[in-house]
Parts: C-alpha cells; structure tokens; sequence
C-alpha cells in the first residue's frame, strides 16, 4: 500500500515509528486546510505561518504518545484551535478585514478549498470569493469558529462542542445561525 492510501492514524503510526516519510504525507494533507483555518481566525499571515510552525512541531512531538481514540483530524484541529485562542488571548490583534497577500491582492481567492473539488469552485469569481470572506469575516466569533472548525477542520458538531467546551445544541445552533447569515449576505450571488 503506498502512502497516499494509508489512514492518518497509520501514518501517525509509521511516523512514531520512525517513518518521516509518513509526516510527510500528513502534512501534504492537511497542510492548507489548518493555514486557512489559523490565517482566517486570527487574520494575520505572519502569525498563521508562525501557529503553523509549532502546530505541526506539537504533532512531531507528540507523536509517540498520539492515541487514535478519534479521527486524526480532530486531533490536528484541536492542537490547531487552542494554540489560536492562545495568540488571540495574547495578542488581541487589530487588523484589517482585507487581509493582503505579497502582491497587494485580498487573500479571498484562498476560499476555494481545491481546484479538483468540481465546477463550482473552478468558476467562483473573486467577488464572490471575497464576498464569502467578508461574510465570513463579519459572523459573530463564537459562529465563524464553528463554522470554520466545520468547513475548514471537516470537524463533527459533537467534536466542535467538545473542543470549544460547549454542549451539542449550541454547536449545532451557533452553525445553523451561521449558515443561515452567511446565506443572508451572499444572497445577491445565488
């Protein structure tokens, strides 16, 4: 079997076994979907390439004591999200909501997941892109983290309420409202 078709938990497996070959493929996976998720929390660059740095050193270093008891992704996303609210809680960052990359364009274009996921996402336009970003951008905390855990983290309500310490039906309810706002602002591009 070769790499791309292992679980994530047998990688992490082979990598505490010493296969770096199995880190690296775990990375590969999962690498754009926590900077997206890091970048669009604490919406500074810098500090997503930074809290990306020491997510994945935390995976290398846990590696022995990495238990599957849940899905690997669950694992990954809760490292990503508290090593977040620790930044946030030290930083209180004040940025723009347009966020700018090397070339002086707004980061929106970045919503789309990847280029194989179907007609959809290849015809988005970077009004849209970036109408969803400002959408996005402007849900109340506590529903754009769910929501994000959820696109961005591919994570189930019951592990979202666990990880932010909320009970299932707020989960469930702070991503229904979110949905539902999200749909609200982004009307005009049905």
């Amino acid at each position: 079997m070769n790499r791309a078709e292992e679980s994530d938990e047998a990688l992490m497996k082979s990598y505490a076994g010493g296969e770096a070959q199995a880190f690296e493929e775990l990375y590969r996976r999962h690498e754009l979907r926590v900077w997206r998720y890091l970048e669009r929390g604490v919406r500074n660059r810098a500090a997503a390439d930074e809290l990306m740095q020491e997510i994945w050193f935390t995976v290398a270093r846990e590696a022995a004591r990495y238990r599957p008891t849940a899905r690997f992704t669950t694992w990954l996303f809760t490292i990503a999200h508290n090593r977040m609210i620790d930044w946030i809680r030290v930083s209180r960052p004040h940025v723009s909501l347009e966020t700018h990359d090397n070339d002086g364009d707004t980061l929106a274009p970045q919503w789309v997941a990847d280029p194989n996921c179907g007609p959809l996402a290849e015809t988005m336009t970077r009004d849209q892109a970036g109408a969803l970003n400002r959408a996005v951008e402007e849900l109340p905390e506590e529903q754009r983290e769910t929501f994000l855990l959820h696109v961005e983290g591919d994570l189930s309500i019951e592990n979202i309420a666990n990880l932010t310490r909320v009970s299932f039906e707020t989960a469930k309810s702070r991503l229904r409202y979110a949905r539902l706002k999200l749909r609200e602002r982004l009307a005009e591009y049905a």
